[in-house]
């Protein structure tokens, strides 16, 4: 049986709203959920703190429907780096990424890029595809990614709102999969409305499996100090 999993669910200070995203993923099926965290060190006032107490938002996670299991819910950390000062958080020796189930990095140049691929210790290496891309994919740091087990992932949300973002994202997109053969890729949504995508395929008559941001390939990733499993196409 399918397996469908979002690792992209906005983290916000509406608690309420928060659970109301995860409770409709559940209802939609999903078997697991990422509350992401998203830090930008280039911004005053912004640093790693503690992840979301998934027992304070749930005293019991709802349950998946068509399953007799709750919903999974797990937590990361999306760290965007603009300078490489930034990649010092992402070393293995850094204890406050350790409190997150997977640690991703949303790199702003061609070098940041490279070397996410090349040496950070992350799980998945986040790519903004609704604008022009400021640098090309190239196949052999993408190649050393997938080989460490570091997945890319390309988040949907944007897309369904503005044509030139949907215009971007499926350029891009494309690119990126022609680059690394469609290995270690998954789609997530990134928005704060999980069902807003799965309402849109609806509308349009697409199947609800087809709908659903993330394919049936179990991937199982191991890090030093976590181990969790993600969904991915093949």
């Amino acid at each position: 049986m399918a397996l469908f999993g979002d690792l992209n669910i906005v983290n916000t200070t509406d608690k309420r709203k928060l659970k109301n995203v995860i409770e409709t993923a559940a209802h939609l099926g999903y078997s697991t959920v990422a509350i992401n965290h998203v830090v930008n060190l280039q911004e005053k006032k912004q640093e790693i703190g503690k992840p979301t107490c998934v027992a304070e938002l749930f005293t019991s996670p709802p349950t998946v429907q068509g399953k007799s299991k709750p919903i999974k819910i797990i937590t990361r950390l999306t760290v965007v780096v603009s300078e490489a000062s930034h990649c010092n958080e992402l070393r293995t020796t850094s204890p406050r990424t350790r409190l997150y189930d997977l640690v991703a990095v949303h790199p702003k140049t061609e070098k940041l890029f490279h070397t996410a691929c090349m040496t950070l210790d992350v799980d998945i290496i986040e790519i903004i595809m609704t604008e022009k891309q400021q640098f090309h994919f190239r196949r052999p740091p993408v190649n050393v990614a997938i080989d460490r087990g570091i997945v890319f992932e390309l988040v949907y949300s944007p897309a369904i709102k503005d044509s030139t973002m949907r215009r971007y994202t499926i350029s891009n997109s494309l690119s990126l999969m022609n680059i690394g053969k469609g290995k270690n890729i998954i789609i997530s949504s990134g928005a704060e409305k999980f069902a807003e995508g799965y309402c849109l395929a609806c509308r349009k008559g697409m199947p609800k499996q087809q709908s659903q941001p993330t394919a049936e390939k179990l991937f199982c990733m191991e890090k030093r100090g976590r181990r969790h499993r993600v969904w991915c196409t093949p």
